[in-house]
């Protein structure tokens, strides 16, 4: 069988995703996606996997767009997008099946192949009734109107097959588990980090146990400005706490939120920046407790990666993935998140 994926965009996390489907394929699936929109590392990761059926697109052409692009939250903007041969390449490809990623701007393209040539269309998702809360209403029918053609939706958990059956696909047609980080190689490399290691290394970060980590994008649908808040109260209420706060990722959040820890006198709390993903079990490992304050996520593949490096986990219900991964005192704790 042959399977066309057409994801414009994609990290780190779905390369293991690709190879095991084209494993069961027998090598036969192809990926196309957007030169401009994926980063280098992760082509050269699909290309290794996949050689020639890992396709790279350019010339993405902006045919309409409206809203504010900087806002990091659902549906705050809108953008109609043409992507010259796309339709020529999957054509190209003669495939048996063709999925789309969400509905989002490369997926009319594998809509219109799918109804020309009268195979099935499959449609992996991730969204949930709390971040498409906000929704346009000419989005929704859009969404309706492709899940009617659509012939299975692959989701990646309960919230996001419930808001897919809303869309209008029967739960017998909805299967869940699409999306996966990638656990087996972290496991690996947090495992032959010794003891002494991870000392050395949380002593060249200044750090103190108990470490709570935070990986992420600094953007304001990520609630850290929260969890500061909540970190401020508790260190002001206990004085002589042990303990620190190390924030790994980037964004246009990142000097306020050093801002407000400088004001704050929160000496405790470490920004480091990004961190290439190959080097990522290192942090993973310097800490106790894993936390992601999120307002608003479809499914982050943060969770399951830290708990393939053993950490507990301290996660807001806006996540997506919180009902499958995070047992309430067994594995973590849930918790709402003030955004006021």
């Amino acid at each position: 069988m042959n399977v066309v994926w057409v994801n414009r965009s994609f990290l780190d996390y779905r390369v293991p995703v690709y190879t095991e489907f084209d494993r069961l394929l027998g090598g036969g699936l192809t990926v196309i996606f957007s030169t401009k929109h994926t980063p280098d590392r992760v082509r050269s990761k699909i290309e290794a996997e996949l050689g020639p059926r890992a396709v790279a697109l350019d010339g993405e052409r902006v045919l309409f767009h409206k809203g504010d692009n900087r806002c990091d939250f659902a549906n705050a903007y809108a953008e109609v997008t043409y992507q010259p041969g796309l339709y020529k390449q999957i054509r190209e490809c003669r495939p048996d099946v063709v999925i789309a990623e969400g509905f989002f701007r490369w997926s009319p393209a594998v809509v219109a192949y799918s109804i020309m040539h009268r195979i099935p269309f499959v449609i992996s998702y991730e969204r949930t009734h709390h971040t498409e809360r906000n929704s346009q209403w000419i989005r929704t029918v859009y969404r309706k109107m492709v899940t009617r053609l659509a012939d299975a939706i692959c989701c990646n958990g309960r919230l996001s097959a419930e808001y897919s059956h809303w869309l209008g696909m029967p739960m017998e047609r909805i299967v869940t588990g699409g999306m996966a980080a990638d656990s087996i190689v972290l496991q690996r490399q947090r495992e032959v980090i010794t003891d002494e290691e991870r000392n050395v290394f949380k002593e060249q970060l200044n750090l103190f146990s108990p470490v709570f980590l935070y990986v992420g994008q600094l953007v304001e649908r990520k609630g850290v400005r929260q969890f500061l808040d909540g970190w401020t109260l508790v260190y002001r209420r206990r004085e002589g706490i042990k303990g620190s706060l190390l924030i790994v990722g980037e964004g246009p959040e990142r000097q306020t939120l050093q801002d407000f820890v400088r004001n704050n006198g929160l000496a405790n709390v470490h920004f480091v920046g990004g961190v290439d993903y190959d080097r990522i079990a290192d942090y993973y490992a310097s800490a106790e407790v894993f936390v992601i304050p999120t307002l608003e996520d479809n499914w982050s593949l943060v969770v399951p990666e830290a708990m393939a490096c053993g950490l507990p986990i301290l996660c807001s219900v806006y996540n997506g993935c919180w009902p499958e991964l995070v047992h309430d005192k067994v594995n973590g704790w849930f918790f709402r998140v003030c955004s006021g």
